[in-house]
């Protein structure tokens, strides 16, 4: 067996391999977060409004997405898709609508954990002093379980990172890929599956710790 050897990991080849990939990475990550908050957020009203015709197709979306591996819906969309609108749309653009449409579901289950963790005293209030359903949620309840669901969102953001790696089987550019490539073009596969192992580690331990130190913070001022 050889030995390894990383000499061929240089800034040349991070600036020509790594470093798009990366970019790839983080906005796919933080793009699906955002819109799987957003789509999360109306499912989970959808599921809270108590109106049948609203919460029945959104507990069967969230059912059946959380029931079904994110590589499968990935590879779904990303095959069946064009043949269905009769053209490519693409490996970063698949791998983007598929992220939050994916998420979004996980989100709706965190942001309906996170509405119905505020005390009902606070929906009483705000009817009482003559809000509607709509103004005391944007005002009074979303804030709060905003708050209190931050460190759990951003828990599941850093799970969405690790996960944008599946986006490697369509070929997408990301930082798996990126290793990948550079490891196949220079003769250095495994030596470059391993840094690649150790940059995921690095970066989702530093957002791990990240997110510890702020529900500490948010321990205090409760």
């Amino acid at each position: 067996m050889s030995v390894l050897n990383f000499s061929f990991f240089t800034m040349d080849v991070f600036r020509n391999y790594i470093l798009g990939g990366i970019y790839f990475s983080v906005i796919l990550t933080a793009v699906a977060t955002l819109g799987g908050i957003v789509f999360g957020t109306i499912l989970a009203l959808m599921r809270l409004s108590g109106k049948k015709v609203l919460e029945v197709p959104a507990t069967i979306y969230v059912n059946g997405m959380r029931s079904i591996p994110l590589l499968m819906v990935l590879l779904w969309f990303f095959l069946l898709v064009p043949m269905l609108i009769g053209r490519p749309i693409g490996a970063e653009l698949s791998a983007v609508i598929t992220f939050i449409a994916f998420e979004a579901a996980y989100f709706s289950e965190i942001m309906r954990a996170g509405i119905q963790s505020i005390p009902r005293g606070q929906v009483f209030a705000g009817q009482a002093v003559g809000m509607t359903y709509g103004q005391n949620m944007k005002l009074v309840i979303l804030p709060q379980a905003f708050r209190n669901m931050l460190p759990i969102l951003l828990t599941q953001t850093i799970i969405l990172f690790q996960d944008t790696s599946l986006v490697y089987i369509i070929t997408a550019h990301d930082m798996l890929h990126g290793f990948s490539t550079a490891g196949g073009n220079l003769n250095s596969t495994r030596e470059s599956y391993i840094l690649a192992a150790v940059f995921y580690f690095v970066i989702c331990f530093t957002l791990s710790w990240l997110v510890k130190q702020l529900q500490k913070k948010i321990a205090i001022i409760r």
